[in-house]
């Protein structure tokens, strides 16, 4: 049974049912974005076997401390960060089984200091390993989600996973907050042409078949991926971007509905 974690007020998943439609980096940048506006973040790289966060956040050398019992997140950009990729050198594949896995991602959701019962955080997003299987239902089982945001590309082969995730989310009775579109458009950074090299609005109109929101649609942007192998959020790197615009109105989405009891509700996490 879903259950509440100590320190954190509400928890959000993004996920997405393939691999390679820039999850993670959404997932940093509305993180980024939402610590932006004030609020007390966390992050948790929950994808075991591929974890990318340390260095989209620029602090793939940190060593988080311990003091044997709880593990104190490491801090940047503002919010607090969990990952496996700390614990790990980055060129040593995990190799473990499934009960391994889920020990280790609840060790990191449940044995980390993310807040005081005087200063919880306000959201922690989980970035969500790709698919649908162990791993996502293991968090969806045991931690209370005030809601998910799937991301896809626009393309159909994209889209069909994008599809599982949803039915996914809703036969475990998680609120789906929306759905991001990601690489929507390519931008030409010498002349600003756009064009759909991925499929013109496919998310779009997946999401307006099966009656969700479109949270944001994301531009296949040359500094999102700088930004993102140099360890800088585009957020905060690149503020003027047309892409860094749209990362803060999707946080602000978000932020409305996991805040607005009319629709979704929040998820209210007793200290214990």
């Amino acid at each position: 049974m879903a259950s509440e974690i100590a320190g954190v007020t509400r928890v959000i998943a993004v996920a997405s049912g393939k691999g390679g439609v820039g999850k993670s980096t959404t997932a940093m940048n509305l993180a980024v974005a939402l610590g932006l506006k004030g609020l007390n973040v966390g992050l948790l790289d929950a994808d075991i076997y591929g974890p990318s966060q340390p260095r989209m956040l620029g602090v793939k050398d940190a060593k988080p401390e311990s003091d044997g019992q709880w593990i104190e997140p490491v801090i940047s950009q503002g919010i607090k960060l969990m990952s496996m990729g700390f614990l790990v050198d980055e060129a040593t594949p995990t190799v473990w089984r499934g009960p391994m896995v889920q020990s280790a991602l609840m060790q990191m959701l449940r044995q980390v200091k993310w807040g005081t019962e005087k200063k919880p955080l306000d959201v922690l997003v989980l970035d969500m390993p790709p698919g649908t299987g162990d791993t996502q239902l293991t968090i969806t089982q045991n931690v209370a989600l005030a809601g998910a945001v799937i991301v896809s590309t626009p393309q159909d082969i994209a889209l069909i996973d994008a599809r599982k995730g949803l039915e996914m989310f809703k036969k475990v009775n998680v609120p789906v907050l929306g759905v991001v579109e990601n690489m929507s458009v390519f931008c030409c950074p010498n002349c600003g042409h756009e064009a759909p090299i991925f499929g013109a609005h496919g998310a779009r109109a997946m999401a307006d078949e099966l009656g969700y929101d479109v949270l944001a649609e994301v531009p296949l942007d040359m500094q999102v991926r700088e930004m993102t192998d140099s360890g800088r959020p585009l957020v905060i790197a690149a503020p003027d971007s047309k892409a860094a615009a749209v990362y803060r109105a999707l946080a602000d989405k978000v932020w409305d509905k996991i805040t607005a009891p009319s629709e979704v509700g929040s998820v209210k996490i007793v200290i214990e």
